[in-house]
Formats: structure tokens, C-alpha cells, sequence
């Protein structure tokens, strides 16, 4: 009895057919292979030197806790912060673009007291880099323990952010009739993920934090998307991201997010331009 023939996958002639074929997708409204803005829509404006343009995502959060933590020390970082919408596409308009040509959050205007000149900037990396630089906090002197910092945000940035993001988009959001392709994709980001969070377990085990005993941006940078799969992407069956992927077995990773998570900014941070509590304002614990 002969066997049937393997099923292979043939691509389209055009990505645009292969897209419009995939329904279910929920971004589909906003996926758009085309840059720029989309309407005329303007950013608000506050008084503060700092204007933050952000959502709480892990990738916002990052932000949210820096400027919260510089507040903390004394710096002169009062900001404003404004909730952009990435689910109804508030980050291609036209202000908002002006800010962030890429169309991501979180994206910052600082009008910078030095100079009186109004900087943007976008990219989460790159505004953490810029305000622990322009106030000189958080970021290590000696020029070893900076290398190190570095090679961390740089892990994050490339690695841990963007395969953590792919994970949570085929475990939760990818259309629930694509089944073979979701398990596809949950399988190699989580497998990914877990080799990640082993990666920072390891580094851990003999340190208080990334740059042994320095709190820096590095911490900062990192704890939003950890505590992602120790909280987050909770699956419609119930099962939830952090028992899918056994995170309660990265014992050291878990004591220093336990640790950066008893510090008052951090979770502050956490919560600037919270969806779940948009009715309090984008700083909940004002109101």
C-alpha cells in the first residue's frame, strides 16, 4: 500500500496573498507593509520637560520605570505621560509619527533645559540610554562594569524582548484556526524563551543584579519582559504563559525580579499608562 505524499508548504506568488488568507489575524487592521502616518491626528502636550507617548507593555514599561527611579534620586525628570491606543492604530498618526517614524511605543519628546532644544526619541533601548546618560544615573563609571551593561541591553534589545514578543503573539493572538502554524510558531519562540530565561537564570545565580552589585539600566531593561512570562499572555484555554513554560523552575532569575519588584518606582513604573486602569489617569497611584 503506498503511502500518500507529504504535504509541502508552496508560498504564494505575492506575500499580500498569503496575508489576506490568514483571517483571524487580530492586527490585521494595522498590519500595513507601507511606513508613515495614516491620519492628521496630533500628539497631546503637557508642561513637564518630558513628554512619554506609551502603553504598558513590557517594551513601555521599561521607560516608565526609569523615569520613576530618576524621580526617586531627585532628578529633575518630571514628565507627562500620555496612552497611545496600538490597538486602534493611535501610533500612525501624524503627531505621533512626527515623534516615532516607526510607529512604536513608547516614543519621548525632552525638552532639554541645557539647550532649549526639543529632542525625540524612540526606541526603547535608546531612551534609556539617553536619560540615564543625560542625567548620569544608572549606568556603571568604570568602563569593564559599562561594557557589561551594555552586553545585557543589547541581549535584551535583540533577543529577549523580540523572541518573548513572537512567543506571546502564536501562543495568544495568532488566529485560532491556524492551528498547525500556531504550533509551529509556540514551539520555536517558547523553546527560544526558555533558553533565554535559562541564560539569565545562570547569570544570576552568584549576582544581585546584571552588573553584580549595581542596580543599572540593564535591570531596568530586563525585569518588564521576565515578569511578561511570570504574569502575562494567559491563553483563552486558562493556561497561562509562566506554567506553559515552567518559569518558576529560574529560581535566581525569580529572586532578583522578587528584589527589583520591593523598590516603590519600579512598581510605579510598571503601572505609567496602564490599560487596565486608564480610568485613573496614566499615573494610577495619583488618584
Amino acid at each position: 500500500m503506498s503511502k500518500e505524499p507529504s504535504k509541502t508548504w508552496q508560498p504564494p506568488a505575492r506575500i499580500e496573498d498569503l496575508f489576506s488568507a490568514a483571517e483571524g489575524n487580530q492586527f490585521s487592521s494595522i498590519n500595513r507593509p507601507t511606513a508613515g502616518a495614516r491620519d492628521e491626528k496630533q500628539l497631546p502636550s503637557g508642561q513637564a520637560p518630558i513628554q512619554l507617548y506609551s502603553l504598558n507593555t513590557p517594551n513601555g514599561q521599561k521607560v516608565g520605570i526609569l523615569l520613576e527611579e530618576l524621580l526617586e534620586t531627585g532628578c529633575q525628570a518630571d514628565y507627562d505621560a500620555f496612552l497611545i491606543n496600538i490597538g486602534e492604530g493611535e501610533q500612525f498618526s501624524a503627531g505621533f509619527v512626527a515623534v516615532n517614524p516607526n510607529s512604536k511605543i513608547p516614543a519621548c519628546l525632552h525638552r532639554n533645559p541645557n539647550t532649549g532644544t526639543e529632542i525625540r526619541l524612540f526606541e526603547s533601548g535608546s531612551i534609556c540610554l539617553y536619560f540615564g546618560e543625560f542625567f548620569q544615573k544608572f549606568i556603571p563609571s568604570k568602563l569593564e562594569e559599562r561594557a557589561e551593561m551594555m552586553n545585557w541591553i543589547f541581549w535584551q534589545m535583540g533577543s529577549q524582548g523580540p523572541f518573548s514578543g513572537q512567543f506571546g503573539h502564536f501562543f495568544v493572538y495568532a488566529p485560532e484556526n491556524q492551528t498547525e502554524t500556531r504550533s509551529y510558531g509556540t514551539a520555536r519562540y517558547g523553546m527560544e524563551v526558555q533558553r533565554l530565561c535559562d541564560l539569565l537564570d545562570q547569570a544570576l545565580e552568584d549576582r544581585s543584579y546584571l552588573v553584580g552589585d549595581q542596580y543599572t539600566l540593564a535591570d531596568i531593561m530586563i525585569l518588564p519582559w521576565f515578569l511578561q512570562m511570570r504574569r502575562g499572555y494567559p491563553h483563552a484555554s486558562g493556561i497561562k504563559a509562566n506554567e506553559f513554560l515552567s518559569i518558576d523552575r529560574y529560581k535566581h532569575a525569580i529572586r532578583w525580579c522578587d528584589r527589583l519588584l520591593e523598590r516603590p518606582a519600579v512598581n510605579r513604573g510598571l503601572e505609567v499608562c496602564s490599560w487596565s486602569q486608564r480610568e485613573k489617569g496614566t499615573k494610577p497611584w495619583q488618584i
